[in-house]
Order: structure tokens, then C-alpha cells, then sequence
């Protein structure tokens, strides 16, 4: 290229280079200022998007990391408590068993007794509802799950994690009470004023006959039903023939509860007569969304497949204690097929995830003492209804307390190991999973964005040592005219 004096093309070329070199040292200062080598979105369009996602992800799971570890600790509060009530229902179980031993007790050593048990049982009521997280109460029934029954003769309860939805009951075999069926009675048989003494299970009962077999049985049924909880026997009066016939059955449902009675009459002055049946009685069967349930008195859990957790029980399909027929009496449980519809709305929901949808849940159940040792069969419904003061008249009772105590050790148990078993293998495995996830995830949203500093060291060095170049040849090549102006002056 000749030498021109206008356009000093050298320079500009010169220029360019050292404006290039100069630009990309100044990226290289910002990187190594910075620490990031995508600082905006000119750096690397797709890196920038990659990489911004990854930040909203680490910063979710960091979020979900606390979430989890706040949902451990409102979990070891339950937890807590319930521990806590465990050891008052031991000591109740203790008051129980020493009540037991009437041959020693006295009416006041009963008292004494019973006073210790309502104070355990005040104290686990109360705890039950003072224990909170925040002001979120956890075991007062506030957060349990709610099941409701499409039959109105059947009641249902859920614990444990079974899913909200609709479960059907079917297949179901109804429970039956023990009873005794007397023989028909014509009114010829009685004779008013007469004294007959049933012993029911043990317990004497009298009555006064009247001057017909109604009249008569209607006050053995009286006398019979007012010392029920003592034996453990109702009777009824089965109208639906030519002549009535007098019907005992259990309190309680299922196997195992068989009726003794005897009579101090002849059958033939007796309300009795001679009985043409004593059934023991049976548990129900039938199964829980597809799957076999385990039966007991009539109350039919599911203890496996997708209803576990799951109780339905069936009561009498009679009204009050009237035998009105083979298929509806106060000894046959309700046999209707059921759908029961489990809602979850009260269960405690935690946001253990980084995205939409990761969540898990829990439902506590209610743990005060009208609430525990529900579903037993027996004279003695709850926890509640324990008064050990009546042993000393009604010694049968002993067995019911202690079935009611076990059974609230056993309600009370198994919240503890679903609790547990929620916090280890749902809260604690999810945390430890999610560090892993936090730290994979930040690994790879630092390769795309963070500076490599010993590569963009040796690349700023490089950059500083080519612009002091750049700067010497800029100053070269602006020498180029003064040659013109050499040969100007010849």
C-alpha cells in the first residue's frame, strides 16, 4: 500500500484492534470483579436463562430445606405431648389394675382411686388442648382427618395418611350380639303378684308378674334393663308372633360375650319358658375399598391396601329395644353396604418441595380423654366413663376399664409411630435429599455463571501485555504521515 497522507488506514486499523483489546479486558476486569462470567444477558443469552432458573430452584429448595425442618419441629411438639400422655395413661392403667383387687379395696380406697384417675384424665384432656405450634392447636381434633358415612346406621372415623376420597364397604356381614330367645308365652302361664329372680350372668334380678304374659315381661324387661351395666345384658320383647316371647342380648357386639341365665321358677311360671336359642355372638366381616378387613364386635377396620386407616362401625338396626323382626332387632347389626368419604381439609399440609405439587401431609388425631379408647366393645364407651367406684357392686366392669385403657394406649401409641414414622421417613429422608439436590444444583448453576479465575487470570494477563502492544503500534503507525511530510520537503 502507497503512502497517503488523508486516510492513515495503519492507524485505524490499530485503533480497532486496541478498542477490541481494550473491550475485552474491561469484560475480563468486570468477571474477575464480579466473580461471574454472565453478568448480563449479552454475556451468553442462554446461559443467562439456564442459569436464572437454577438460582429460582436453589433458592426454592433452600426454601423447602427450612419448611421441612419447621415441619420436624411442629412434629417433635406433638410428638411431645403425646409422650407425655402416654405416661399419664400408664399410671391410669396402674389405678385401674390395683381397683381391680375388690377383694382388698374398700369403698374409700376406690374413691381414692377413681379422684387420681379424673385428675390424669383432666391433665391429658388439657394437654391435649393446650398443645400448639405457634397458635396452631395440634391434638385437640383440630387437625385430624373427618370421615362421614352415606349410611346413617353406620359411623366412621380415619387416622393414620389414608387419602381423602370415597371408599366403599362391602361384602359385609353384620355383627351380632349374644342373646338368649325365650319360649312363647301364653298369658294362662303368670300369675300376678308372683316373684320370679332371673340370675342374668351372675347378678339376681327380680320382678313381680303380672296378670299376662305382657304385663309380665314387660317387668322383667324393666328389671332386667336397669341393671344392665352390671350384667352386661338387655332384654326385649319379641311381639311379632302369635304369642310375645322374651329376647336378652349383650351390650356388646361380636364373639365372646355369651349369656348365662337361669331362673328360680318353673319354666312354666317362667318369663322365659324353656329358651329355644342362646347364640353367642359374631363379629362382622366384609371389606374396605376391595380389601378384607379385619372385624371385631361391628366395627370393621381396614388394616391394609388403600383404606388402611380406615373404621366403619354398624349398630343396631332396631329402634330403642323393640324386637320387631328376625332381619331388624337389637341383636343384628346394620349389613347395608357403604361409602365412606374421608376429608383431609384439617390435616396439616407442609410445602416440603422447591416446585408446585411437593408437598406432604399430616393428620393428628383428637387425644383428649373423651376421645381415646373409642370403638371397644363393652359397657364403657371412652376413657371418660371409667369409674372404678362401681367394682365394688359390679366386679364384671373390671375387664371393660381395662380394655378401655389399653385401647387409649393403643390410640395413643399409634399416633406416636405415625408421627415418627412421618418424621423420619417423610420429613427428615426429604431433608437429606433436598441438601444433596441443593448442592448438585448449585454445582452446576456455578459451572454456567462463576468466573473460572486462573483461566480468566492468564486472560487478563494476556489482554494487558497485547493492549501495552496495541498502544505501541497505534503510536507507530500515527508516525506513518511524518514520512509524507519527509518527502515534501525533498
Amino acid at each position: 500500500m502507497g503512502l497517503v497522507l488523508t486516510n492513515n488506514v495503519s492507524s485505524l486499523t490499530a485503533q480497532n484492534n486496541l478498542n477490541s483489546t481494550n473491550n475485552a479486558l474491561s469484560k475480563s476486569l468486570e468477571r474477575l470483579s464480579t466473580g461471574l462470567k454472565v453478568n448480563r444477558g449479552a454475556d451468553g443469552p442462554a446461559a443467562l436463562v439456564i442459569s436464572e432458573q437454577q438460582r429460582a430452584q436453589i433458592a426454592g429448595i433452600r426454601s423447602a430445606i427450612d419448611n421441612t425442618n419447621k415441619a420436624v419441629s411442629l412434629v417433635q411438639t406433638g410428638e411431645g405431648a403425646l409422650n407425655e400422655i402416654n405416661s399419664l395413661l400408664g399410671k391410669v392403667r396402674g389405678l385401674v389394675l390395683d381397683s381391680n383387687n375388690v377383694g382388698v379395696n374398700d369403698s374409700n380406697a376406690l374413691a381414692a382411686n377413681q379422684a387420681e384417675i379424673n385428675n390424669a384424665l383432666n391433665t391429658i384432656t388439657s394437654i391435649a388442648n393446650q398443645t400448639q405450634f405457634g397458635t396452631k392447636k395440634l391434638l385437640d381434633g383440630s387437625a385430624s382427618l373427618t370421615a362421614t358415612s352415606s349410611n346413617a346406621a353406620a359411623t366412621a372415623t380415619a387416622t393414620g395418611s389414608i387419602t381423602a376420597g370415597s371408599y366403599g364397604v362391602t361384602g359385609v356381614t353384620a355383627a351380632t350380639r349374644a342373646n338368649v330367645q325365650g319360649q312363647t308365652k301364653l298369658d294362662a302361664a303368670f300369675t300376678a303378684g308372683n316373684t320370679e329372680t332371673l340370675t342374668v350372668n351372675g347378678v339376681n334380678v327380680s320382678y313381680v308378674q303380672g296378670a299376662t304374659a305382657a304385663a309380665s315381661m314387660t317387668a322383667a324387661q324393666t328389671a332386667i334393663n336397669n341393671v344392665a351395666d352390671r350384667t352386661g345384658v338387655r332384654a326385649s320383647i319379641d311381639s311379632t308372633g302369635a304369642n310375645p316371647r322374651m329376647v336378652m342380648y349383650s351390650n356388646n357386639w361380636g364373639s365372646g360375650n355369651k349369656i348365662t341365665v337361669s331362673s328360680d321358677t318353673a319354666a312354666a311360671n317362667s318369663v322365659l319358658g324353656t329358651p329355644t336359642a342362646n347364640n353367642d355372638g359374631t363379629d362382622i366381616a366384609g371389606s374396605i375399598a376391595g380389601v378384607a378387613a379385619s372385624g371385631k364386635g361391628n366395627t370393621l377396620s381396614a388394616v391394609s391396601g388403600a383404606g388402611s386407616g380406615l373404621s366403619v362401625t354398624f349398630n343396631s338396626q332396631a329402634a330403642g329395644d323393640t324386637y320387631t323382626s328376625a332381619a331388624n332387632n337389637p341383636f343384628t347389626s346394620d349389613a347395608t353396604a357403604t361409602t365412606v368419604t374421608v376429608d383431609d381439609t384439617k390435616s396439616l399440609l407442609f410445602q416440603i418441595g422447591a416446585n408446585a405439587g411437593q408437598t406432604a401431609q399430616v393428620a393428628l388425631s383428637d387425644s383428649r380423654a373423651n376421645a381415646l379408647g373409642k370403638g371397644v366393645s363393652g359397657n364403657v364407651t371412652d376413657m371418660t366413663k371409667i369409674d372404678v367406684t362401681k367394682l365394688s357392686t359390679n366386679k364384671s366392669l373390671s375387664s371393660d376399664f381395662l380394655k378401655v385403657v389399653d385401647k387409649a394406649i393403643g390410640d395413643v401409641t399409634s399416633q406416636r409411630g405415625q408421627l415418627g414414622a412421618f418424621q423420619a421417613n417423610t420429613l427428615q429422608s426429604n431433608a437429606n435429599n433436598l441438601q444433596t439436590t441443593l448442592q448438585n444444583t448449585t454445582a452446576a448453576e456455578s459451572t454456567i455463571r462463576d468466573t473460572d479465575f486462573a483461566s480468566e487470570i492468564a486472560m487478563f494477563t494476556k489482554l494487558q501485555t497485547q493492549l501495552q502492544a496495541g498502544s505501541t503500534v497505534l503510536g507507530n503507525a500515527n508516525q506513518l504521515t511524518q514520512l509524507v511530510a519527509g518527502l515534501l520537503r525533498g
